[in-house]
């Protein structure tokens, strides 16, 4: 047997520790391989002359980069955590007569082996997969047509070359930094015994106050707070984490073992004292799951958040279908209305039509406002309004920026106003511009008054006539509205704008998509990443718990109890860091909330809160019945 087939088959002999880690690496290749099959797409080509253009793409090659990073560190972490649990192998090889260079050349060996391996089974996966994440991908963007099928040579061979030369590079710096102990703390590594885990109560009260004084800030903080507030709460969270799984959570499980009943009832004595091991022994790898599952949680909750605020903001405020015209320059006014509504009749679309006419009225202090007839406003508003001559009323929008909502106003019941050319007019009421009335009247101040005070209005060249095509089913104008929209394009006048919701909803569903395909993906590698972690740190500990429980089944300990103990220590291995990044998570969604109180997104993050958990608890069962299944078979 030569070098080669040694390492060849010790990667073999170990497949239960690789399975983690190969199989999280061949979903970061399969991941960065789909995306650059949608990269490299005739019709999301990056010249710019496919059919949708550069912008479709664009948060695809974002998602790239972030990938293939992320994929560097996380391959490097988990392979040094992996060389940690194999000293025992290597005082073996070493007392065999194998030398420091063979050592390194093994370890460089066994990495291209595994990294080829998870490289091909990553983009043999993608291959399969190609039709059906097509099709995911053409309904992210929101697509008009189908994203056709095609076989990807350059996005093939391009991840191919990257996953490569990363693996390449990590298994040199890997071969390089390796460093060996003596024979004899190489050889006792698995049967040294551990000091007692112990936990300093200062640090642990520490940790609760980070975390506590964190939530609190975040709970807090309104509007525009919120940006200050990010840095101080991510900082104090961040510290809280790790003293949370290195300190206090040690410290916790020393009370409960301080507490005789609980402690000797049934099979506790002996899951809390192997749990205050596994706690102090993992607490960095809980935190950096805990840290890495937030970041996932709350990217992906707030581009949801953000999509579905934008969207409702769309469907409140704009109307179905407008088209303003400058009164006194745009000659094809008429035509052009007639053109919507020969359109609009040819799709048997029915709607009903409003005209508002608006002008600019001077007052005598030099200021100017828009203004329109309160009978205009009667045939749209659901309130209707009497106002004699001489008499009028303020639609203003009250300013909501970041949540903060102002209650000034610059007007009053009863206040005076004199206009330039008409004479004074009385306020009898300011009124707030509700969003079914901000789709008939742009935002802004609107001066409403009666019809005889605003015919004595004079004309200007700034004048308005804005026509509203009301109907329930504009979703049906997408394509009649995109038509139009091209015949106006062609005249080169600007008097007048032609707006439809269908197409802006279309276009803000393909920009949001494009951000929430590359957020989502980008999470589902950060939690994939992170639940390798886990199951290749329990794997890992396989070995020395099958001894342990060989041991303790000869006391007397039954099958039942043996599941009982594996399935809670599992239970909380699994649970506990991504408790926690749901907690965090949900106070951070919260904050955004916080940030836009008029707007609810708690739908957007029950969904994605519970989805993550709810995968969560399928891989548990998966993982557990797996693992006690090896053990009873063991034992």
């Amino acid at each position: 047997m030569n070098f080669r087939q040694f390492a060849f088959k010790n990667v073999f002999r170990n497949k239960r520790l690789y399975a983690g880690y190969f199989i999280s690496c061949a979903f970061s290749v399969m991941i960065f391989f789909v995306y650059s099959m949608l990269a490299f797409h005739p019709e999301l080509n990056m010249a710019g002359s496919g059919k949708y253009g550069k912008g479709a793409q664009a948060g695809m090659e974002v998602a790239q980069y972030i990938i293939y990073v992320f994929s560097f560190f996380f391959i490097l972490y988990s392979m040094s955590v992996f060389l940690k649990t194999r000293k025992k192998e290597f005082g073996v090889c070493i007392m065999q007569g194998m030398s420091d260079m063979q050592l390194k050349r093994l370890v460089f060996v066994e990495n291209i082996i595994i990294g080829f391996a998870s490289t091909v089974a990553g983009i043999v996966t993608g291959l399969v997969l190609s039709k059906g994440m097509l099709m995911l991908g053409s309904s992210l963007l929101y697509l008009d047509d189908p994203l056709s099928f095609y076989f990807p040579t350059t996005a093939l061979w391009f991840t191919f070359a990257a996953f490569m030369a990363l693996f390449i590079a990590i298994s040199l710096f890997t071969a390089t930094i390796l460093r060996t102990s003596s024979l004899i703390d190489l050889l006792k590594a698995s049967t040294k015994p551990k000091p007692e885990p112990k936990a300093n109560a200062g640090l642990a009260i520490f940790a609760a106050l980070c975390i506590l004084g964190g939530y609190g800030t975040a709970f807090v903080v309104r509007g525009e707070q919120v940006l200050f507030a990010m840095l101080p709460v991510v900082v104090l969270v961040s510290v809280g984490t790790y003293f949370l799984f290195t300190q206090l959570s040690v410290f916790i499980i020393n009370r409960l073992k301080k507490k005789q009943k609980l402690y000797r009832r049934n099979t506790n004595m002996l899951t809390l004292s192997d749990l205050a091991y596994r706690m102090k022994d993992n607490a960095r790898m809980f935190f950096l799951v805990a840290i890495i599952s937030t970041v996932a949680f709350t990217a992906i909750g707030t581009l949801v958040g953000f999509k579905a605020m934008l969207t409702n903001s769309v469907a409140d405020l704009m109307p179905p279908m407008s088209y303003e015209s400058n009164t006194m320059s745009n000659k094809q006014e008429q035509k052009h209305v007639d053109l919507i509504e020969s359109a609009l009749k040819k799709e048997n679309i029915k709607y009903d039509a409003y005209i508002i006419h608006s002008k600019i009225a001077e007052f005598k202090d030099g200021s100017i406002m828009k203004v329109m007839g309160v009978s205009e406003y009667n045939s749209f508003a659901k309130e209707r309004i009497e106002l004699r001559h001489g008499e009028g009323f303020v639609l203003e929008t009250i300013s909501n920026d970041f949540g903060n909502r102002s209650t000034a106003s610059n007007w009053s019941k009863g206040q005076s106003l004199t206009l330039k050319k008409t004479g004074k007019l009385k306020l009898v009421d300011s009124l707030e511009m509700t969003d079914d009335v901000r789709q008939y009247v742009s935002s802004g101040e609107v001066l409403v008054m009666s019809d005889e005070d605003f015919k004595a209005i004079p004309l200007t060249k700034f004048d308005e006539t804005n026509y509203i095509f009301n109907m329930d089913n504009w979703q049906a104008t997408k394509t009649l509205s995109a038509d139009l929209e091209k015949q106006f394009q062609k005249e080169k006048q600007q008097d007048f704008r032609f707006q439809s919701r269908a197409t802006s909803m279309s276009e803000l569903n393909q920009g949001m998509g494009q951000i929430l395909l590359t957020g989502l993906f980008v999470g589902v590698v950060f939690f994939v990443s992170a639940g390798s972690f886990l199951y290749f740190r329990l794997f890992s500990d396989l070995d020395n718990d099958i001894v342990q429980y060989r041991a303790i089944s000869k006391l007397g300990l039954t099958e039942g109890e043996l599941s009982k103990v594996v399935t809670t220590q599992i239970g909380l291995l699994f649970f506990v860091p991504i408790i926690v990044a749901i907690v965090h998570g949900a106070v951070a969604l919260n904050t955004l909330q916080n940030l836009f109180p008029n707007v609810s997104i708690l739908k957007e993050i029950i969904l994605v809160l519970g989805t993550f958990f709810i995968i969560q608890v399928v891989y548990f069962l998966l993982i557990r019945a797996n693992y006690v299944r090896k053990l009873k078979k063991v034992l």
